[in-house]
């Protein structure tokens, strides 16, 4: 057939809907197989869909903002061989492609060297991917040559529009001596995507050379600098949001959670000062150079090894059975712009501290720039949330809808603390906990949350 329809097809674990978010084409764009054609939003994260054909795009079906179901017919593409058909066709059979697109189409199949294919893709209905290494792709030598005053005169097709780019957060005045800029090529894009100008960061290598932590530090400084501001009341008396995509995922998961495992939630305070050392002496060591160290990767291995003295608090009730997970996939609670996800890192128990490490960071930053893939999203074991970031001290999580446990590490700073009889300014925290009470009896949660505890406390114990 020469007009194949791309319907939404399901890129999660059973999702039935998504929403358009942006096109990357227009009607009458030329595309490639794998060219991404649209972004969607899911009850989980942004996806792209590739395109599995090679064509012109024909009609774009659904216009962004609107939610449709996995199946419906989205946009529609026509091969090259009824492109070429409708140059030669009658004015009234050529509504579907623009003069220009005709016109180019035409010119392009009496190129001599020019290869275009006429086969659609076989079986590619709701696949993600194209025909594969044996699909022909259309080539096209450059035109030498006039161009009709008629060709010229068309106005060319509507393209997609871009997403405003986001705002570089302002800078704190560098207190470091002028000079050339010494960065890593990775602390270079780190300082890009975080919208830093590295002149203007204040450098603590050894060699002068700015690190990921100043990079951090300075985006965090900026980013409590800009919102200081208030800003002044909307126009507007009322706001209306609609409830769908992220948002409405994380309300039925949270009504889900609440309603169906009864919560029991204990808390316990931990001198983090040895945790505190030996962060710091993980920054300065080599084999962690260019990786983000912080009290949450030491949380995350506390969690690790308790789980593996606790397997319950690593387990899913059902009405028939507990399963209890003997692997570890570490939920990481992260708050976004799209609103709160909880991607997981899939196989932790098996990761040394430095893999761990990056693994925490490449979680992070995908979801900080919202492209999290639903596969991230799927099959958590266990969650960890980090409210410390925030200030808090402690909180009573709710669970992750399918985990029978939760842990939030809240804010880590010196407090008096008694050592040896004696009054001393110690890094405190509290560490809260939630768990499902059909599954975790309270004398295992309190002995995993003794043992989390204990790792904060005493990280040497990680090495036994």
């Amino acid at each position: 057939m020469s007009v194949s329809n791309f319907t939404l097809p399901d890129v999660g674990e059973g999702l039935t809907e998504a929403e358009i978010v942006e096109w990357k084409v227009a009607p009458g764009d030329t595309v490639a197989i794998n060219q991404v054609l649209v972004e969607i939003e899911t009850a989980k994260s942004l996806v792209e869909l590739p395109s599995p054909y090679v064509g012109v795009v024909g009609e774009i079906l659904v216009q962004p903002g609107t939610t449709v179901d996995v199946g419906t017919v989205i946009i529609t593409i026509v091969s090259h061989a009824a492109a070429d058909a409708a140059v030669s066709a009658p004015p009234v059979a050529q509504g579907r492609l623009a003069g220009a697109q005709e016109n180019e189409l035409a010119g392009a199949a009496a190129d001599a060297g020019s290869t275009i294919t006429d086969e659609p893709a076989e079986k590619a209905g709701a696949v993600l991917v194209g025909r594969g290494a044996t699909a022909t792709m259309p080539t096209r030598r450059k035109r030498h040559g006039g161009t009709s005053v008629a060709h010229e005169s068309i106005a060319p097709p509507p393209v997609a529009a871009a997403r405003p780019a986001a705002a570089p957060l302002p800078q704190l005045p560098r207190t470091a001596s002028a000079g050339p800029v010494i960065a890593k090529p990775p602390i270079r894009k780190l300082a890009k995507d975080l919208g830093v100008d590295l002149a203007l960061v204040e450098a603590t290598g050894p060699v002068g050379d700015v690190t990921r932590e100043d990079v951090l530090r300075a985006a965090t400084q900026a980013s409590v600098f800009r919102n200081i501001q208030t800003p002044e009341w909307p126009s507007d008396r009322e706001e209306h949001i609609p409830v769908k995509g992220v948002r409405k995922a994380i309300a039925q998961a949270m009504v889900s959670s609440a309603f169906t495992a009864p919560h029991v939630s204990l808390f316990v305070d931990v001198d983090a000062t040895r945790t505190m050392e030996f962060v710091k002496r993980l920054k300065a060591s080599t084999d962690f150079a260019g990786v983000r160290v912080s009290p949450m990767l030491i949380m995350a291995k506390a969690m690790i090894w308790a789980v593996r003295r606790n397997p319950t608090v690593n387990s899913i009730f059902t009405d028939e059975e507990i399963i209890i997970k003997h692997y570890v996939n570490l939920g990481i609670a992260a708050a976004t712009p799209r609103g709160l996800i909880v991607p997981n890192v899939k196989e932790a128990q098996d990761m040394s501290l430095l893999e761990l490490a990056g693994a925490l960071e490449r979680l992070t930053m995908t979801a900080r720039d919202g492209k999290t893939t639903p596969a991230d999203m799927s099959g958590g074991t266990i969650t960890i949330t980090n409210i410390g970031v925030f200030g808090m001290d402690t909180g009573t999580p709710i669970l992750n809808s399918g985990e029978a446990g939760i842990v939030a590490l809240g804010t880590i700073k010196q407090k008096p603390w008694v050592v040896d009889g004696e009054v001393r300014a110690r890094f405190v925290t509290t560490i809260g906990a939630s768990f499902d009470h059909r599954v975790v009896d309270g004398d295992v949660a309190s002995r995993f949350l003794a043992d989390v505890a204990s790792i904060i406390e005493e990280p040497a114990l990680l090495l036994e």
